[in-house]
């Protein structure tokens, strides 16, 4: 028996086989320009479930990344203006200790004044734009006292807070949330009520305080110098206690990281080109075309029709 030989499907088959390796062709020439396996998720078949999977974890990761930047540069301004309301602190107490040791309170008004000025900055320390220590109420000054002598002016020391009671948090990654928030009226409240001391003893029958103490200033004083320690001392707590908040979100960015790093290698394994296959398979699929199209040029000059006789 004599198998059937037809010119039409001689063609049919070669074209077929063109066609198949200018596609593989196409196929590597993508791999090796993008250095991906694909551009969709059709590309990957069976994995496509677990790439978008993947993803969106990667993507939740993102997020929280960019949240805890933000996070630790808010903690930061918060930790400039802790510390810097310890050290308000500490200045008034050295004041006081000063006059007593010299037994003279010439400058000391003069100082604690300025204090109370370092103090209302502190308090009222922003951020974008935003005040930290005012709880929800962002754009409200929470301390709005500009004198010591505001505190001796009748209204009680809570009126000149302006802050409510939220204290904001945040969630650094899925199973860890912070509070990363403190209140002016927490910070303040002591502050201020021992600014009002001073400024009270100043102001009475036992002052003012401008030149050589006397006894009853003298014991006043001490007192209060106590009561100066104590708050600098609270308030130093409140900075330590930013501190270990701000390392909770520079131990979570950490981790986050290199959660991201290993996930980035799983999506890479699905959607990364083999460099070194995708060049051969290219090599190969040009090879293929190349000899698809020698065969069809060879096949257009082989037509059946030149075996057959000619006629007169």
């Amino acid at each position: 028996m004599v198998d059937r030989v037809s010119t039409a499907g001689a063609y049919s088959a070669i074209l077929q086989n063109l066609m198949a390796a200018e596609s593989a062709q196409t196929d590597a020439e993508n791999r090796v320009s993008s250095q991906k396996n694909g551009d969709d998720l059709q590309a990957f078949s069976t994995q496509a479930e677990t790439l978008t999977a993947m993803k969106a974890v990667d993507a939740r990761i993102t997020n929280y990344q960019s949240q805890n930047t933000l996070i630790a540069a808010k903690l930061t301004t918060q930790d400039t203006a802790l510390s810097g309301l310890a050290s308000t602190a500490t200045a008034v107490q050295q004041a006081i200790a000063n006059a007593l040791g010299t037994g003279d309170a010439t400058s000391l008004m003069q100082e604690v004044q300025g204090s109370f000025s370092d103090a209302v900055d502190g308090l009222n320390t922003q951020y974008n734009g935003q005040y930290l220590f005012a709880g929800g109420q962002i754009n409200t000054e929470p301390m709005t006292a500009t004198s010591m002598t505001d505190l001796t002016s009748g209204p009680p020391i809570s009126s000149f807070f302006q802050n409510d009671n939220f204290v904001a948090s945040a969630k650094l990654d899925d199973s860890t949330t912070v509070s990363t928030g403190q209140l002016a009226s927490t910070l303040g409240t002591p502050m201020m009520q021992a600014f009002q001391a001073i400024q009270t003893l100043n102001d009475g029958p036992d002052g003012p305080l401008n030149g050589p103490l006397t006894a009853t200033q003298q014991a006043d004083l001490t007192t209060m110098m106590q009561s100066w320690q104590g708050i600098a001392t609270n308030l130093t707590t409140a900075t330590a206690q930013n501190g270990l908040v701000q390392n909770q979100v520079s131990a979570a960015a950490t981790a986050l990281t290199t959660q991201q790093n290993t996930l980035t290698g799983m999506i890479g394994n699905i959607t990364d080109a083999d460099m070194a296959k995708a060049a051969t398979d290219l090599s190969n699929a040009q090879l293929s075309v190349q000899a698809s199209a020698k065969v069809l040029q060879a096949l257009q000059s082989d037509s059946l029709l030149n075996l057959l006789p000619a006629t007169s």
